[in-house]
Formats: C-alpha cells, structure tokens, sequence
C-alpha cells in the first residue's frame, strides 16, 4: 500500500481529546470515599432503625442514591458541561428527565390501579372476620354487579 493510502492522519489523533477528561488519581479516590459515605449512611439508617417512619426511611435512602449516582457521573463517567461541547450533559439531562417521568407515571397508574380495582377490599375484610359462609359469596356477587 503507498502513503497516499495512509495519509488520513494517524499522527494527531489525540487533538481530539479536551483537558481534563480523564481523572486523577486523587479525584478517584475522593469519588470512591464518597461512594463508600453514601452507601455506609443509608445502611446504617436501616440496620439501625435510626428513622422510626419507614417511609421516611425510603426517602432518605432515595436521596441518597439521587447523590450517589450524580457523584459516580461526575467522579467516574467524567460528565459536565465541558466535555463534547456539553451534548454528553445534555443527553444525561434527557435520561433523567425520560427516567423520571417513566418511574414516576408508572408509580402514579400502580396507585390508581390499586385504588381502582380494589374499591371494597376494605369494606370486604371487616365482613370475612364477622361471617364466613354463603351470605358473604351473595354480598360480593351483589357487588360485582354494582360496579360500573
């Protein structure tokens, strides 16, 4: 093959690359100490019973796992508003907002459905204690017939 063929530049192919995209090894270290932080105190939260409220629990451990991925994209995945131009940040920013509406309507149709579909399963188990023979098949068979 001649040079001609091979004259597409192989010499300069790190021009591309921008300052400061790969990490040092002191930034990898306070990215893993802070991965390490936000996995210790959310574990510790639940192990220890610290938050009486499970519920409460949840949301903590929820934030903390919003910090934690946003450290690991920083730290790790070197991802902020200088490299690519800013489109590797805002295909990120995109993700999120795709990923947030997905698991916050599929949260939203999993109540509903539930509120839904169940409307006399309260109403339903204070009878079953009371009596459990035919006249609570008639009672759920009248019901069923009730509802729109």
């Amino acid at each position: 093959m001649s040079d001609a063929v091979h004259s597409h530049g192989h010499g300069h192919h790190d021009d591309h690359h921008e300052e400061g995209a790969h990490g040092t090894m002191g930034s990898y270290m306070i990215g893993f100490g802070l991965s390490v932080i936000l996995t210790a105190i959310p574990f510790w939260l639940v192990m220890s019973g610290v938050l009486d409220n499970p519920r409460l629990t949840g949301f903590v451990i929820m934030a903390f796992a919003a910090v934690q991925v946003v450290v690991h994209m920083i730290y790790f995945l070197h991802m902020n508003t200088r490299v690519e131009g800013g489109w590797s940040f805002m295909a990120m920013m995109l993700t999120l907002v795709l990923v947030v509406i997905t698991l916050s309507g599929s949260m939203w149709v999993m109540y509903h459905l539930n509120a839904n579909m169940m409307p006399h399963a309260q109403s339903d188990m204070g009878d079953m204690n009371m009596d459990m023979g035919s006249t609570q098949e008639m009672r759920t068979m009248s019901n069923m017939s009730e509802m729109p």
